[in-house]
């Protein structure tokens, strides 16, 4: 500091009572200096600083403000609240305002006439004494020193990684030493007024601030509101309680097109609390600008300027506290964004220096670098209470871990007794090959099935063509894994080479998490209203996570192994679609079977014993084979179709087994009988091979489920379907006509019956039609030996073929 400032200082706060020569740097202890502070009611440094700059730019009393700052200046520069640097910009901005507006004693004096009192008018005197006698500051020598001082106003605050937390209190210092009485006041303010009582809560409020925040729910509840008429608003808010006066203030922003922009509100409250936390000593230092930089870093990323992110934090705080603030915006940010020396004279955009954003996103990308990252991340679309939290294994609530438990047990009936490898009966990437190719197919009119999706579904199907859809299976697979996870049942090594597999996955199929959302959400869009339309799908979480800056997903790592693993087997195409030959006596199979667990097992045995007396692995194996060899239709071509030869012999034989007395066999015989008599089904017309075959297959598939076969055993039975489906059919309708007549052929007789035939045939429909989308893989499929008559999907999420297949 120049000593010719510094004399005109010590002689200026004569003008408040100091003595004479005295140096303001050094008249007074630091506890001096707080007990005098505290008698102007300033009891803390953030109090200090917004004094300090209020008085600065005073403009109602300018002069007798100005004179206070100086005072303000000894007094907090004693306190330990400055740094030497910056005082000296203080004195040196605040010397150069006031020789500007008054250029000589006299007329500073004249000045400060009107609110002298007889001490302040005294020591006026004095100080126009002594520069008579030529021991003052010459006004004209101290101006010339001060020339371009103004270009120091930018200098006033600690650096501009802190300008942001003005919206609390402008930050006067950094890094500071607390003193113990500070730091008790900033641990019982995060505790009283944030309900933060320790470092653990500090860290998990301030990632949830970055990552979610209020953010989400207020935007999740403006979109939904957003294509809800009035009355289902006046409905919600009735539904609030409490919470009616956020309510009220959201349904007014829509109302009056308010921009749904807010999450300045969750970005400055971080950077707040992030120095607040220093403060109470719960952070680092360079915790402390990590995320204070994080936080400036998202702002900028939304913001253009100062002014656009006060807006968004008005509105914040209008439905935190449900009182609309917006008309108050001048009164309440004015001086923050016009005044002279305000902490926001450095631009938004330039208020972070490039060193310290890159340093801070690498350290919040090494947070989100784990494999738990990504299936946390993805289950946390569904469940946003986890946005907080990094580990699958981090110790959990009995409460949560008993819903776990009870989750695999009932949802997914993954029972104890099985290991986790079980989890993979839900990994399902012919699904995934499924939809890829239905909208690969949908782009070119010419594919084969393309035409049986039409309208509004094939135009929605084309605009999923560029997007890989193993994300709509992943992310439940990701759910299901965290529950597994919580249930606690399984080791962690387990869980962490399923996470790894998941992860490395995504990162193979999505050059980015944004690729990866944008996927999600054109795949979720087209299929949650056909999956549950009851229910609200994921679209609005989707979104919200794809265009918010601070999401988890933003921040991702990919995880890339040497030794690339799936979760779980990926049948081949042939594979696939020879499984797919079952059609729908059963849920489509979009994955390769595993065995069950025992009590999973021993129904399905009793299934089996009930439906076609089989009861070991001998057995099927020997039912499967007479299936391949002659199956029932042996019987319809021995027993049944002569008769179509003769009309009257067969009329012959229903009037006898009519007029007696039948036991069971006969029974069934005459059912047939008038089956072949009354063409049902078509029984008479078509290849009723595709029963046999439908069954083959969906007990090969069985045999595996109970771990009668192995993988070996069970793709030579799917080979052999293939083979014998191809011998006897040339397309998919061909074979759905011949399963039908067959199902209708073989059924017993019962009052069900039409309803039956009815709903198998809307199935059978629906398979062809792929109407719903995932109500079974024909439209998406080749007919065995019938390939390449549909078009390569763009991406690599489908399943590989044989040698002769392009995928």
């Amino acid at each position: 500091m120049r000593e010719l400032l510094a004399q005109w200082w010590a002689q200026q706060l004569t003008l408040c009572g100091w003595p004479e020569g005295t140096d303001p740097r050094q008249a007074l202890s630091p506890v001096q200096a707080r007990e005098r502070l505290q008698a102007l009611a300033i009891t803390d440094r953030d109090e200090f600083a917004w004094r300090l700059w209020e008085s600065a730019v005073d403009g109602q009393q300018p002069p007798l403000s100005r004179l206070a700052a100086l005072e303000l200046l000894a007094l907090g520069g004693a306190a330990g609240w400055f740094d030497s640097e910056r005082q000296a910009a203080w004195l040196a901005w605040l010397a150069a305002e006031i020789v500007t507006a008054y250029p000589s004693l006299t007329r500073w004096r004249a000045a400060l006439a009107p609110w002298s009192d007889p001490l302040l008018d005294a020591a006026g005197r004095a100080l126009a004494k002594r520069e008579r006698q030529g021991r003052g500051v010459d006004w004209q020598a101290l101006a010339r020193q001060l020339e371009g001082a103004e270009a120091v106003s930018d200098s006033l605050w600690a650096e501009s990684l802190w300008g942001a937390r003005a919206t609390f209190a402008p930050v006067l210092r950094w890094p500071f030493t607390p003193d113990p009485d500070e730091r008790l006041g900033w641990q019982r303010l995060l505790r009283e007024q944030l309900d933060i009582a320790g470092r653990d809560a500090l860290l998990s409020g301030l990632e949830w601030l970055a990552r979610q925040g209020y953010r989400y729910g207020w935007e999740m509840d403006a979109a939904r509101l957003g294509r809800e008429g009035p009355a289902e608003a006046e409905t919600w808010l009735a539904s609030l309680g409490e919470q009616r006066e956020y309510g009220q203030v959201l349904v007014a922003f829509l109302a009056r097109v308010e921009p749904l922009e807010w999450a300045a509100w969750d970005w400055l409250r971080l950077i707040d609390q992030a120095y607040l936390g220093f403060g109470a000593g719960w952070l680092s230092a360079q915790e402390a600008e990590t995320f204070a930089a994080h936080g400036l870093d998202l702002l900028q990323q939304r913001y253009a300027d100062w002014p656009a992110m006060a807006r968004a934090y008005q509105r914040g705080r209008s439905l935190f506290e449900g009182r609309d603030l917006c008309a108050d915006f001048e009164a309440d940010w004015g001086r923050l964004l016009g005044a002279a020396g305000s902490p926001w004279q450095t631009p938004l955009a330039h208020s972070l220096d490039d060193d310290r954003r890159q340093q801070s996103r690498r350290v919040v990308r090494e947070r989100h670098a784990s494999a738990d990252a990504w299936v946390l991340a993805l289950a946390a679309v569904r469940e946003p209470d986890l946005t907080t939290r990094y580990q699958l294994g981090e110790p959990l609530a009995p409460e949560r871990r008993e819903d776990a438990e009870r989750y695999l047990n009932e949802v997914l009936t993954l029972r104890r007794d099985e290991p986790l490898a079980a989890l993979a009966r839900y990994w399902m990437p012919a699904q995934a090959h499924h939809l890829n190719q239905l909208a690969a197919d949908a782009c070119h009119p010419g594919a084969a099935g393309s035409g049986r999706v039409a309208g509004e579904r094939r135009q929605a199907l084309k605009s999923c063509a560029d997007h890989a859809a193993t994300i709509f299976m992943a992310e439940k697979y990701a759910f299901y894994l965290l529950m597994a996870a919580d249930s606690e049942r399984y080791a962690p090594a387990e869980l962490q080479a399923q996470a790894r597999a998941l992860a490395g996955v995504l990162g193979r199929f999505y050059a980015t998490p944004q690729t990866l959302l944008a996927a999600w959400l054109a795949w979720e869009t087209l299929l949650s209203p056909e999956e549950a339309p009851e229910e609200a799908g994921l679209g609005d979480d989707i979104a919200w996570h794809l265009r918010d800056p601070g999401s988890r997903f933003h921040w991702l790592t990919p995880i890339f192994d040497s030794q690339w693993q799936e979760p779980g087997p990926r049948p081949s195409l042939e594979q696939f679609t020879a499984m797919s030959l079952a059609g729908p006596l059963n849920e489509a199979a979009w994955q390769w079977p595993l065995p069950l667990a025992g009590e999973d097992r021993r129904a399905l045995q009793e299934w089996l014993e009930h439906q076609y007396a089989l009861q070991g692995a001998t057995g099927l194996g020997e039912f499967l084979d007479f299936l391949l060899e002659a199956g029932d239709r042996q019987e319809y071509q021995i027993n049944y179709a002569p008769y179509t030869l003769n009309a009257r012999r067969l009329a012959e034989e229903i009037a006898i087994l009519e007029s007696g007395d039948c036991g069971e066999e006969e029974r069934v015989h005459l059912l047939r009988l008038r089956h072949v008599r009354d063409n049902a089904c078509g029984c008479n017309d078509e290849d009723m091979t595709a029963w046999d075959i439908a069954q083959l297959v969906d007990l090969s598939l069985a045999g595996r489920q109970l771990d009668w076969f192995d993988d070996a055993a069970l793709a030579r039975y799917l080979e052999a379907a293939g083979r014998l489906a191809e011998r006897h059919y040339s397309s998919w309708q061909a074979y759905a006509e011949g399963l039908y007549s067959g199902f209708g052929f073989f059924m017993d007789d019962t009052p069900e019956r039409d309803d039956f035939l009815r709903r198998f045939r809307e199935a059978l429909n629906a398979w062809l039609g792929a109407t719903p989308l995932l109500a079974g893989s024909w439209a998406s499929l080749d007919f065995p030996g019938r390939p390449g008559r549909h078009s390569t999907p763009l991406h690599v999420d489908v399943l590989v073929g044989g040698p002769h297949r392009l995928h």
